[in-house]
């Protein structure tokens, strides 16, 4: 009754301001972590009367629901966020306010990572980092995709999407620095790099604290408990554990404290003390039975299926037009259709009449039968001889080591990027270099690197491009330029084959490295 009367004070209290200062009131609150007080002021933006209300109305409304999802988000309610994600989205497709998409796109993706369906989550982050103009929330983007790929184990591009997040947080303001210094942290451990992993989250802890972001530090605690027990010092690790269960039990950060409690059953079980390994399993079973179950995940997927129909319907509808006139343009053409197929008709019947009484015709006619069976005949005959051909060239075949000396050589010849760059390089110069022939370069490219030639030189040529890009003096040179340089006829052989092999667009990575 109390909390009641409290919460019917707040409103009172907040309840004639206007949207813009209802906002810049929950704003505030929830930088410093007063959740409850913060939703009061987001529900009453999302309550307000829609009739009539301006655009930037609006886009305080998909702040309100995207931060009230947040807090959901923090103590384990996951549903909920996941639904309030779903309502922000479908508003700011309604107003085109698509610079604020990719600030959800990040938040979902955030859900699927809790929930281990990391390929998901990437998928969001990717269509987030497509969007996203803000070098803050680009930051935040790239530090998660660098979380999901640890959890995928995909170590080796973990760095490179976290070093790009490093060097853009440096150039502009630190507002996710903790969280990209925490993040590198678990790719050190994750590596057993246990002392550069120490190192980051004592940065990381710093950062959140000068931040006052209480989620990042009662996480960062628990990775320093985590840490401590994986190298066998409980006593640090139990030191950890009490700070960050402190934070996450004032907050109500539910998963948090579901992992502490794992640790503190691990740790009971090592020090054979049964009875309380037991009671922290069974705790952290219950919290994360309360976070993680099945039906919750099938919520979420439901909502995202109903997004997913609705915006369906949408496009149905402006569709529904263009299918009628189709409709109508496909009987006309049926009707042009029947009326040139009587036309033919009637010509064909015309020109049968003359034929037939044309004797020469028909004489001509035979003549042309017997050409035909002549040249079917002379066709058989070369088939045979190809045939033979073919015999004799299959029994010139090459052994296992002329194979692998001659692919030594081809292999050779290509680091020569002088010669591998040349715009008129082919299969056939390439044999004529390693003095053999285009079918054995050809068949030794196959069967030794499971290429094709053109594969094969692409991944050469692309290889030359990067290096160019990495130059110390790289500005001076234009993609157009790189891709000449390199060998290719057009820019955009050049864009597909470079993001063919690399997997992004030269545009993006000559992006990246500027950056």
């Amino acid at each position: 009754q109390n909390e009641l009367h409290q919460k019917d004070n707040i409103v009172l209290n907040f309840k004639h301001l206007s949207s813009k200062q209802l906002l810049d009131t929950a704003n505030y609150h929830f930088n410093k972590s007063s959740f409850d007080t913060a939703l009061i002021c987001y529900n009453l933006i999302i309550n307000a009367s829609q009739k009539g209300a301006d655009v930037e109305h609006q886009k305080r409304v998909v702040e309100a629901y995207n931060r009230s999802a947040i807090v959901y988000q923090y103590t384990g309610n996951y549903s909920t966020s996941f639904e309030l994600f779903i309502k922000a989205l479908l508003i700011c497709e309604e107003i085109n306010y698509w610079q604020y998409i990719s600030r959800i796109y990040m938040n979902i993706g955030n859900i699927y990572c809790r929930f281990d369906q990391c390929d998901i989550a990437k998928s969001y982050f990717l269509k987030a980092l497509d969007l996203c103009q803000d070098s803050a929330i680009i930051v935040a983007i790239l530090n998660n995709i660098g979380l999901a790929e640890i959890k995928n184990n995909r170590i080796d591009s973990v760095f490179y999407f976290l070093d790009e997040a490093l060097r853009i947080s440096n150039r502009h303001n630190d507002v996710y620095l903790h969280s990209v210094l925490n993040t590198i942290a678990l790719a050190y451990k994750k590596s057993d790099n246990y002392d550069s992993a120490y190192y980051y989250l004592q940065l990381s802890l710093v950062e959140a604290k000068k931040s006052n972001n209480a989620e990042n530090e009662a996480y960062n605690l628990s990775h320093l408990a985590a840490l401590f027990f994986e190298i066998n010092n409980y006593d640090s690790a139990l030191f950890y554990i009490a700070l960050s269960n402190a934070i996450a039990t004032e907050h109500n950060f539910l998963k948090i404290l579901a992992e502490n409690h794992l640790i503190l059953s691990k740790i009971a079980e090592q020090k054979r003390d049964k009875i309380n390994a037991f009671e922290h399993y069974k705790i952290y079973t219950t919290l994360k039975d309360s976070i993680f179950n099945v039906d919750k995940f099938a919520n979420i997927n439901q909502l995202k299926r109903l997004y997913e129909v609705s915006k369906t319907n949408k496009e149905i509808e402006q569709l529904a037009i263009k299918q009628q006139i189709k409709e109508q343009t496909i009987y006309l053409q049926k009707i042009i259709q029947f009326v040139t197929l009587g036309i033919l008709l009637l010509v064909s019947a015309l020109l049968f009449v003359i034929f037939s009484k044309n004797r020469k015709l028909n004489a001509a006619h035979t003549i042309l039968v017997e050409k035909n069976v002549d040249l079917i005949n002379s066709q058989n005959n070369t088939a045979a001889n190809k045939g033979d051909i073919s015999k004799k060239y299959r029994k010139n075949t090459l052994t296992d080591e002329t194979q692998q000396m001659l692919l030594d050589k081809i292999l050779t010849l290509m680091e020569d990027t002088s010669i591998v760059c040349d715009v008129e390089f082919s299969v056939n110069r390439l044999a004529e270099l390693v003095h053999s022939n285009q079918k054995y370069v050809s068949l030794v490219i196959n069967n030794g690197l499971k290429k094709n030639f053109r594969s094969f030189i692409n991944s050469y040529r692309v290889r030359e491009a990067q290096r160019l890009f990495l130059e110390p003096d790289f500005t001076k040179y234009t993609i157009d330029f790189v891709a000449h340089k390199v060998g290719f006829n057009s820019r955009n052989a050049f864009s597909d084959a470079f993001k063919e092999i690399t997997g992004v667009s030269p545009t993006f990575y000559v992006k990246s490295v500027r950056k």
